[in-house]
């Protein structure tokens, strides 16, 4: 933590009551050597004057070139990485997304983002973001009724193994805290990393079917699905022959096994909490964390978003159509 100009008062007063470095050090609850390196870099003529101090912190910290100057001197690049952290994305895919997709903006690296934030130019922004904020553990409810006729996750075809096509989704649950009612059912397609969220309200195992008929109508790419063992599925068969698309099982207490949608679920968690009442968030709200998480450029996409690949993805099945038609006519 950097000292402040009341900070550097306190030192300017126990060294002119001749307290050692080390004796202000453990007063302030600071490092020895925070003190030493403070008092030996700001002094002016062999005397240390708070007020100078502060100003030569300052002025050092303003003009060092570590400081992100691309970012300062470029108010494009500026305006598109404060609204990319705005809507949730981390400085990571944000430096990717610039470099590879944005041509018309200077490449930037993550670190150079995060220097910028940590400057005098960036932490009034690194403060409205509360970039780095923790995360509470808390176990997750397990269900101990087993599921009859389950296809377990082995007899999944390879293709959708290795991620290599559209269609093969992870679909969970989120549920609401212990006073509150409604959950959310998520699905994410593991190639392309599209997401949708259903709201299931009331929770009953039509409701959830009815809800996952509405994501197919909005993703009919959708071949397989893999989930866990939840109580909601006791009629996973039925839910089959409603979809027309085969349902795998990971193994119970195994969920590095659908890891793309734990991924997601994480993601949603930074705008629906834990111990959330699920039935308060409006459809709205729900739609907007949707689109978010859709618009996010990632890594794995080569810097591309989930819409755009889906977009994608569609443009190249109506061409292929296009010209099978064509031949045959």
């Amino acid at each position: 933590m950097q000292l402040s100009e009341s900070d550097r008062r306190e030192i300017k007063g126990f060294l002119k009551k001749k307290y050692t470095l080390r004796y202000i050090a453990e007063l302030m609850g600071r490092s020895p050597n925070t003190i030493a390196l403070e008092v030996r870099r700001n002094k002016v003529k062999g005397r240390y004057i708070p007020k100078k101090a502060q100003h030569k912190t300052y002025v050092r910290r303003k003009y060092a070139h570590y400081q992100g100057k691309k970012i300062v001197e470029h108010s494009g690049l500026k305006q598109e990485i404060v609204s990319r952290l705005k809507d949730g994305q981390k400085p990571g895919n944000i430096a990717r997304r610039i470099t590879k997709r944005e041509r018309h903006l200077p490449s930037i690296s993550k670190d150079a983002i995060y220097r910028w934030l940590r400057s005098t130019y960036g932490t009034q922004t690194a403060n409205w973001l509360s970039l780095h904020r923790k995360k509470k553990w808390r176990p997750r409810r397990r269900r101990h009724q087993k599921l009859e006729g389950r296809n377990f996750i082995e007899k999944r075809p390879k293709i959708a193994d290795v991620r290599g096509r559209v269609g093969d989704v992870e679909f969970d649950f989120i549920l609401s805290g212990r006073s509150g009612t409604g959950i959310l059912l998520t699905a994410v397609d593991r190639k392309i990393r599209k997401t949708f969220i259903g709201k299931v309200l009331p929770v009953s195992i039509r409701n959830f079917e009815r809800a996952f008929l509405r994501i197919q109508k909005r993703f009919p790419e959708m071949k397989t699905a893999t989930t866990d063992n939840d109580l909601l599925l006791q009629h996973h068969q039925r839910l089959e022959k409603l979809l027309g698309i085969k349902i795998y099982f990971c193994h119970p207490y195994h969920s590095w096994e659908k890891g793309s949608i734990e991924h997601v679920n994480g993601v949603i968690r930074e705008d629906i909490p834990k111990s959330s009442d699920i039935s308060r968030y409006s459809k709205r709200f729900i739609q907007k964390v949707e689109a978010k998480i859709n618009r996010r450029p990632m890594e794995v996409l080569d810097s591309f978003t989930p819409d755009e690949m889906l977009a994608k993805h569609r443009r190249r099945k109506r061409n292929m159509k296009k010209h099978r038609y064509d031949g045959v006519s």
